[in-house]
């Protein structure tokens, strides 16, 4: 990330740009880095100005407390004026719900895509097991207990025990705990878990959902669901792929959507 903006409340935001054209902001999710969405800005950057970012808390980027989602909201605000004064948006796993909310709440977006928004409505469970989440990772977060917290959520990703122990046990695992506080952020992006169906109704810009073909039933279902809640919406599945989805396939079919 080798440039940086300032967002309203004056947290400095790391970010790179690449290449010429329309702009696009990249939005990464949970326990990411704007390094994780690099490779599809690379691949974008042929045909659009790609902007890509450590949203607030994570690396070359700082923070302010106190946090509200309205201050992600500004920091997007903040980038796309950075852009040039209006940009499309692509976000994937929470960073789609922050996407979502952002063209919600006005701001200059022309297009909006996410990939596996995981909105909980088609989960077994699903409100009751996020509200448990959201209690578990505010007083683990707040007890500064942060290994726990990122436990806390690779169990809601799914991940097995014996996993997240090896993973407890690796390199990464220090700089997972480092930007764990952030957690509480997607979280609070993700509002409850549930398509914010009333939100939604108020984007009035062109919406691109995609999934992962071989990703779980919810999580296609969730995506469909975003598409026929917002006005102007497309669903869009990727055969073979899943919730790590590989950036060669997604480019291309993001490309042919901003390019419209």
């Amino acid at each position: 990330m080798d440039k940086k903006t300032i967002s309203r409340d004056g947290t400095e935001l790391a970010y790179a740009r690449a290449g010429q054209g329309p702009a696009v902001i990249l939005v990464s999710g949970a326990m990411s880095t704007g390094g994780t969405v690099a490779p599809l800005g690379g691949l974008l950057a042929h045909r659009f100005t790609v902007l890509w970012y450590d949203r607030r808390g994570r690396g070359g980027s700082g923070d302010t407390a106190p946090f509200a989602v309205e201050r992600e909201v500004e920091d997007l605000a903040a980038l796309i004026e950075a852009a040039g004064g209006e940009a499309s948006l692509y976000g994937i796993s929470s960073g789609g719900a922050l996407a979502l909310r952002a063209a919600a709440s006005g701001l200059p977006v022309r297009r909006v895509a996410v990939y596996e928004t995981p909105y909980a409505d088609f989960q077994e469970g699903g409100a009751e097991d996020r509200a448990a989440y959201t209690e578990r990772l505010t007083e683990a977060l707040a007890q500064g207990r942060r290994g726990d917290a990122v436990e806390l959520f690779l169990r809601l990703t799914g991940l097995a025990e014996e996993m997240i122990q090896r993973a407890r046990q690796s390199p990464m695992w220090a700089g997972m705990e480092a930007i764990a506080p952030t957690l509480a952020y997607d979280d609070a992006a993700m509002a409850g878990g549930l398509v914010p169906r009333e939100q939604l109704a108020a984007i009035g810009v062109p919406v691109l959902a995609v999934v992962g073909g071989d990703s779980p039933a919810w999580l296609r279902e969730a995506t469909r669901a975003v598409a026929e809640v917002v006005p102007h919406g497309t669903y869009r599945s990727l055969e073979g792929q899943t919730h790590m989805v590989d950036p060669n396939v997604l480019a291309p079919v993001l490309a042919e959507f901003f390019g419209r």
